[in-house]
């Protein structure tokens, strides 16, 4: 009956907006008492706003619950959530998929015609476009990531996005890093040039406590809009049980281009383990931050609820096909990027027990920040530990395994030149420490200090080995004022067959 009437109401609250500044929840019925369910509510307050043009603004002290029906409210206006707070109920939900936010553009995606090929690092796509927009190009001819490891698949389809003005050019930044030899699909997404904010807002989710495997769980805010920022939310988990499935982020960017998160509070989830596609078991990633198919995104003055050493708890940060992520005043338990990123920026911030890893082009700069993982690198080896292009640290400590009694290596990773991953894989070409600290004074008994390289392929030690796809070794590696509280000396790897032709300059 309530729901009817919420609905019911929609075209009387809409006419008594007339002349009003902003739209609140309770205009349209919300209760805000933390038992009734003021999802509808929401929705419609939401789409009024949409409608007038007006901002949203949530009552401080209202405790609004949303409970499990698919329903999404779209966000294309600003919002206030000031200190009120969002019960998210995942224990029952009817779509597991239904964002409870989605903050959408102003106008529509399209198909771009007139292009048939591309080179890397093309300048200029040769067709002209209505507005500055982000590209999205895909060959679904060619297969890249080809997994390896107890989640094996095929790969996927070669992708990539980049901006792209008017005229076409592409943005320097957003370099296009792959050559397509076809495109077969090829889609804009118009950039929306006025800056969009949402704000404020305690927002609880009840885990989900469904059964432990790959059915990942959005309910949350997803991000299609370009040019918004987010701002003093807090997001929490409860309820978490001994089992639970995934989640894929509480703030999901997707499809779009600079997006700044800032001053927020975000949550770590339970680790889970599942049966991974090679039939042996798995910890399966959780994440409460999340991005794919976007650029420019960053994170400033962001921390975690939960301890960032404490490996019950899976990374925060997960993404693929990016292009310039930012972490600037980060307390994260990690970094990842999974299928790719060019480049990316770590500042001011203290990384946990998973540390930095990266797949991915271009230029990783780290600057004055402490990294805690096994590795203060790490190149997954799922998808060939390949970077090609560079890394850069400066002014950072390393703290390996969070002060636990490991040996620590500066760049971890492995690749046996026996698997194709749908490309070649490289290792940066060259690595820069400039400034480095390795705190290894809980250090295991028998210790000869710190690695540089892993092993990467233990069997490969001399000429006889054969690599069916080459592995490209690091050339140079160059430390300048390189401290190892040990007294111990860093040394190049447990494979110094592998890695013995890295010029390695210490000054």
């Amino acid at each position: 009956m309530r729901l009817g009437m919420v609905f019911g109401t929609v075209g009387l609250c809409m006419s008594a907006l007339g002349a009003e500044t902003f739209v609140t929840y309770e205009q349209f019925g919300a209760v805000g008492d933390g038992k009734t369910d003021d999802q509808a509510a929401i929705v419609a307050a939401h789409r009024a706003a949409n409608g007038k043009g007006l901002p949203v603004r949530a009552t401080d002290g209202k405790t609004y619950y949303i409970g499990g029906d698919a329903r999404t409210a779209e966000i294309k206006t600003d919002v206030d959530f000031g200190t009120a707070r969002f019960l998210i109920d995942d224990r029952s939900v009817k779509k597991r998929t239904a964002d409870v936010f989605s903050v959408q553009p102003s106008r529509a995606p399209f198909a771009v015609a007139g292009v048939e090929t591309l080179k890397r690092r093309q300048a200029k796509l040769g067709v002209t476009l209505p507005c500055d927009c982000l590209v999205v190009v895909e060959n679904n001819r060619v297969k890249r990531y080809i997994r390896f490891g107890a989640n094996q698949n095929n790969g996927t389809a070669q992708q990539e996005v980049f901006l792209a003005d008017k005229t076409g050019a592409v943005d320097e930044r957003t370099p296009i890093v792959w050559d397509f030899d076809a495109v077969t699909r090829i889609m804009a997404y118009p950039v929306d040039e006025k800056t969009l904010t949402v704000k404020g807002g305690v927002f609880v989710t009840l885990a989900n406590q469904a059964e432990s495997r790959y059915t990942y769980y959005g309910r949350g805010m997803r991000v299609h809009r370009s040019n918004v920022r987010i701002e003093g939310m807090r997001h929490e988990v409860t309820e978490e049980k001994d089992h639970g499935a995934p989640y894929s982020g509480f703030i999901s960017v997707s499809l779009c281009a600079n997006v700044t998160v800032t001053n927020c509070v975000f949550t770590a989830h339970k680790t889970y383990r599942t049966i991974g596609s090679a039939g042996v078991p798995v910890s399966m990633g959780s994440y409460d931050l999340n991005a794919n198919r976007a650029v420019n995104v960053s994170f400033i003055h962001c921390r975690q609820t939960t301890d960032i050493l404490d490996s019950a708890y899976w990374g925060l940060f997960g993404s693929n096909f990016c292009k310039n992520l930012l972490y600037d005043d980060c307390v994260f338990s990690r970094f990842d990027a999974h299928m790719g990123v060019a480049n990316a920026t770590i500042r001011n911030s203290r990384l946990g027990h998973m540390g930095i890893n990266a797949i991915g082009f271009g230029t990783f700069l780290v600057e004055n920040t402490t990294v805690c993982g096994k590795n203060f690198f790490n190149l997954r080896s799922d998808y060939g530990s390949t970077w090609e292009g560079e890394f850069i640290v400066r002014n950072c400590t390393f703290v390996p395994g969070g002060g636990k009694p490991v040996t620590g290596t500066l760049i971890g990773g492995s690749n046996s030149g026996k698997h194709d991953f749908g490309y070649p894989c490289h290792m940066p070409r060259k690595i820069v420490f400039e400034g480095l600290t390795i705190d290894d004074t809980h250090h295991p008994e028998k210790y000869g200090g710190p690695w540089i390289f892993a092993a990467f392929n233990p069997q490969h030690t001399d000429s006889s080995y054969q690599e069916k796809y080459p592995y490209h070794i690091t050339e140079e590696v160059e430390l300048r004022d390189v401290t190892v509280k040990s007294g111990k000396a860093l040394r190049r790897s447990p494979n110094a067959y592998l890695f013995r032709n890295v010029k390695v300059s210490d000054r």
